[in-house]
């Protein structure tokens, strides 16, 4: 007798894999990003008066910080395999079903860099004007140790980062919830309203600052079914970010 191993995925399986791979990484990230805000506004002093650090040291030991920095950026990207497994059993190349592909590079990067100016510019208008309001924390995009490997760690964290994101809040749960037959206005809305909450942690600027990144990178995937330059907008970015504020004077950063 040979016994059928196979069965089409009904949409409650489809539903239930979606909970589980955000429960393993950005849905997961958006609770305790909840949980911080409030510890954050409930604090003396109220949400001005706290900080938000990113890419902190995790140990006095420059190599053993380098090795936990070089691990977690490596761990923090198993979601994105479990992501782009599953989609495997979809039929075509789960590659080319995020658009993730390096067939096209010149185009990508062309898209990747006019997406980044046209979120970064406004977005530190924006930054800039919650900051003076005390809607947001005070923010530390790197707080490595100013030894050889912290731009390059800082460079690998940006690309981590927006691979990341890009790819599970982006590809992978829009692409899902297209099969689950949503429609676009629910797609795009919960793709942009999950990136603010993993977000929140920073403060309300931020929220809404990712918020709308999340609005236009949802629309350029409905259009153009490719994420790759996404990614690249998201690494350029971060890597500005990161980088920028290790290397510029502490006075033009009174502002963050």
């Amino acid at each position: 007798m040979t016994v059928e191993l196979t069965r089409p995925v009904s949409r409650r399986m489809l539903g239930t894999e979606t909970i589980l791979v955000l429960g393993l990484s950005l849905g997961q990230s958006a609770v305790y990003a909840t949980v911080s805000i409030i510890a954050k506004l409930t604090a003396e002093g109220g949400l001005s008066k706290q900080t938000a650090a990113l890419n902190t040291s995790a140990s006095a030991r420059p190599y053993l910080d380098l090795t936990y920095q070089l691990l977690g950026i490596v761990f923090a990207l198993l979601p994105v395999l479990l992501a782009v497994h599953l989609l495997a059993r979809d039929p075509g190349d789960p590659a080319r079903t995020l658009g993730g592909e390096f067939r096209r590079p010149g185009p990508d990067l062309a898209q990747g860099a006019g997406l980044a100016a046209l979120i970064g510019l406004p977005g530190l208008a924006l930054f800039w004007a919650a900051a003076q309001l005390g809607l947001n924390a005070t923010l530390v995009p790197a707080a490595l140790p100013d030894l050889w490997w912290a731009v390059p760690v800082l460079i690998l964290a940006a690309f981590q980062n927006s691979i990341l994101e890009e790819v599970i809040v982006v590809g992978y749960l829009m692409t899902r919830l297209r099969q689950l037959q949503w429609r676009v206005g629910a797609i795009i809305a919960t793709s942009a309203l999950l990136r603010a909450s993993y977000h929140l942690y920073q403060g309300f600027g931020a929220f809404v600052g990712n918020a709308v990144m999340g609005i236009v990178f949802s629309y350029f995937y409905l259009r153009t079914r490719r994420v790759m330059p996404l990614i690249i907008a998201h690494a350029l970015l971060d890597i500005v970010a990161f980088v920028g504020y290790t290397l510029v004077p502490d006075s033009w950063l009174t502002w963050l």
